[in-house]
């Protein structure tokens, strides 16, 4: 087995985590490649690496390992992801961040969980993507946790005309819309208010960004779900996202289509986490907050 790794180089200590990573995967004679930006970045920081670590391109990084091990927060998870694309390569996440869902291996654990995946004494969840297209071109968005649709620097709100399958929903008067995966749930969406959704449930979720409303509530579809949205806005232009990742603007009125991708995303569990359990420590559940406070 190969192991790709890709790190975030502005995270603190990714050096030191990384070196120590390389030197565990040699000792274990595991082969292994880097990201290029990665590989450039521990040279030029520190020159005992040696020059002969394999460097690999973006684009050749999919290709040339079995999995893929990402030194990061979520943020990194979600740029790795889109590298991947639909070669569905499994993906371990190694938490540099601060919540952690998606990156949810700490780097005390790393070695461990190594060692437990070429056991094979590991799980693998597939995980849903969303794809957007404009009707105005042949341009594909591709998002693990959620599409946006909003209304970019403009300060006025827009109008999202919404269908599910053709049947007419509701029309939004928001600053943006955004259909979420379960995975993406804990994520941009929990932060507007939409549900928590278990990710291996088969919906969509359907939030508007600040309403102008106090009726406008998320709504949960099924996964094979397809959603139009017209977007009309009082400035020339609203704008799309993917993950955060990808980005565009579109002149209005503007017509754009989501639904579940034709690949999924393959995130590498060890057996000491569940969602649950993520919930807990992530958000703090079942703590008294009043603790510590002096009250």
């Amino acid at each position: 087995m190969t192991f790709g790794i890709i790190g975030n180089i502005a995270k603190p200590g990714i050096k030191d985590i990384t070196k120590n990573l390389l030197a565990y995967l040699a000792k274990k004679n595991i082969s292994f490649v880097l990201h290029e930006r990665l590989s450039q970045f521990l040279k030029s920081a520190d020159k005992s690496i040696s020059r002969e670590i394999v460097s690999v391109s973006e684009t050749e990084l999919p290709e040339r390992c079995d999995l893929l091990i990402v030194l990061g927060g979520d943020g990194t998870m979600l740029a790795a992801t889109h590298i991947v694309g639909k070669h569905e390569i499994p993906i371990l996440g190694v938490n540099l961040g601060k919540l952690g869902f998606l990156a949810d291996v700490s780097v005390e654990e790393l070695h461990q969980c190594i060692g437990d995946i070429l056991k094979g004494d590991y799980v693998v969840e597939e995980r849903m993507v969303l794809q957007a297209t404009g009707a105005s071109d042949a341009q594909v968005f591709y998002g693990l946790n959620e599409v946006v649709i909003d209304k970019g620097a403009s300060p006025r709100v827009i109008e999202l005309e919404t269908y599910v399958n053709n049947d007419y929903l509701v029309t939004y008067a928001a600053d943006g819309i955004m259909v979420t995966t379960p995975t993406g749930s804990t994520g941009y969406s929990l932060a507007t208010g939409g549900p928590l959704v278990a990710p291996q449930s088969s919906v969509i979720i359907i939030a508007p960004i600040a309403p102008h409303t106090l009726t406008a509530r998320p709504v949960i579809v099924p996964e094979a779900s397809v959603i139009k949205v017209i977007a009309k806005s009082p400035s020339k232009s609203v704008h799309i996202t993917a993950d955060g990742q990808i980005e565009a603007f579109y002149s209005v009125p503007a017509e754009f289509e989501v639904r579940k991708a034709d690949y999924n995303v393959k995130l590498v569990k060890g057996k000491r986490h569940t969602f649950y359990d993520l919930l807990r420590t992530k958000l703090m559940w079942g703590r008294d907050v009043r603790v510590g406070t002096g009250k």
